[in-house]
């Protein structure tokens, strides 16, 4: 598959099932053994051989011809014709309904099944929208390794991951599929513990290549800061892109997470830029930029409410809203470097506990009990805070502005006939079942 169609949803086609009302039920087990075909019946996914008899009940029935209607991939709208053709029926493509949203299915096989997790917990993919999980991944560990940087804790991550991989453990077999997701979270932190000069702590078993937490904090801010605004810029970058492919350029040029959103968060970038480097030319444009983008928003936040002195004072809100939240989404990627601050602090206090009670004899045994099960309790700690924080930064920072709705999962109609009737179970030609 080419990279571009595995960032989207697999395409849908609209389809009706059609064949003569002699052959119907031999259709429909056809369709089931196929798995490709979401009916437009309300069903469960793991329902079993009654779905047939209440699937044939539900065809709507012209003469001799029963049919019904549903959604297919278009990859497999080929196969699935050809293989219906064989029992008399036909697979008839249909327009896609005005104000239908197709079901949304997600390429799974690959290594980003761990990343494409993280975007289910959070929703559905809209059928429209770009399926950011590899980014989103990828965002998640760095900002998880930022937090929890440590050469030595990363590397049991790193093993963790490789363990998973390897399928040894029973118990974590269904786990295996995000070892990946694992071994990356670890990789990214052992590279952070080695910027930060960490590894099991401040043992100086690796030289610091870039600067210690505790002894630079502000630049470690700074950092969390510029990144975050990174971040949020692809957020923006990915979100515009969404509301072209959902409404057009006319719907993502008024949206706050669309085109005008995007100019408001350029001009507050610039208005930072003109401020910190004394460039000030740069504060002018950024205001009138910001204006522009205002009163965009605005007028999109306007249509939304309905017009009216209710939608007035409704959009007010929202602006004022909007350019608040701009601000603190900002900020809140501050607690990227507030969470590795607070990791380096603690195993510091580990480290220094371990060296003072560090003496030949019983107190050596004593000391390497502290340090082992301080870092026992600070690997758990750190690993939970730090998975907690991502999360939440990848959930209301980012995701909030490239999702604004959520679609529906797809659902083959594939019930289980092993426990059928031998003639249900069966599939027959017309000009057999003729006979």
């Amino acid at each position: 598959m080419p990279w571009r169609e595995s960032l989207s949803p697999v395409r849908m086609q609209r389809v009706a099932l059609v064949a003569p009302e002699p052959c119907w039920r031999g259709t429909l087990v056809e369709v089931a053994r196929i798995g490709a075909v979401e009916l437009d019946l309300p069903y469960t996914p793991d329902a079993g051989p009654e779905e047939l008899d209440r699937a044939a009940g539900s065809a709507v029935v012209s003469g001799p011809v029963a049919a019904l209607v549903g959604w297919v991939p278009v990859r497999r709208t080929s196969d699935l014709a050809a293989a219906l053709a064989q029992l008399g029926a036909a697979v008839v493509p249909l327009a896609r309904p005005l104000g239908v949203q197709p079901p949304t299915l997600l390429t799974v096989a690959g290594p980003s099944q761990g990343s494409r997790m993280l975007v289910n917990t959070y929703g559905t993919v809209p059928y429209a929208d770009v399926d950011p999980s590899r980014l989103a991944g990828l965002a998640y560990v760095l900002m998880f390794a930022m937090m929890f940087g440590d050469v030595g804790h990363g590397a049991l991550l790193l093993l963790a991951g490789l363990l998973l991989r390897s399928g040894r453990i029973r118990r974590l077999e269904n786990l295996k599929k995000i070892w990946l997701f694992v071994a990356g979270a670890g990789l990214t932190s052992m590279a952070f513990g080695a910027l930060y000069g960490e590894a099991f702590g401040p043992t100086g078993l690796v030289p610091v290549l870039w600067l210690e937490p505790l002894s630079s904090p502000m630049p470690l801010m700074l950092t969390a800061l510029m990144f975050g605004a990174f971040l949020l810029a692809g957020a923006y970058a990915l979100g515009t892109i969404n509301r072209v492919r959902e409404g057009g350029w006319a719907y993502a040029l008024y949206a706050r997470y669309g085109v005008a959103g995007s100019l408001l968060f350029v001009s507050v970038g610039l208005l930072a830029w003109g401020l910190t480097a004394s460039i000030a030319a740069l504060v002018p444009a950024a205001g009138a930029l910001a204006l522009v983008a205002l009163v965009f928003i605005f007028i999109g936040l306007l249509a939304e409410a309905g017009g009216g002195g209710t939608g007035v004072i409704q959009a007010v809100i929202e602006l004022v809203d909007t350019v608040i939240r701009l601000g603190s989404n900002v900020v809140s990627f501050t607690r990227l470097a507030a969470f590795g601050l607070m990791h380096t602090a603690l195993m510091m206090v580990i480290w220094n506990a371990t060296t003072a009670l560090w003496a030949p004899g019983w107190r050596a045994l004593v000391a390497a009990l502290v340090f082992v099960l301080g870092n026992a309790l600070a690997f758990a700690l750190e690993a939970l805070v730090a998975g907690v924080q991502a999360l939440r930064l990848e959930y209301y920072e980012l995701f909030s502005r490239i999702f604004q709705s959520e679609g529906r999962p797809f659902h083959p109609w594939a019930p289980d006939l092993s426990l059928a009737s031998p003639d249900e179970a069966s599939t027959q030609t017309y000009s057999d079942q003729l006979l």
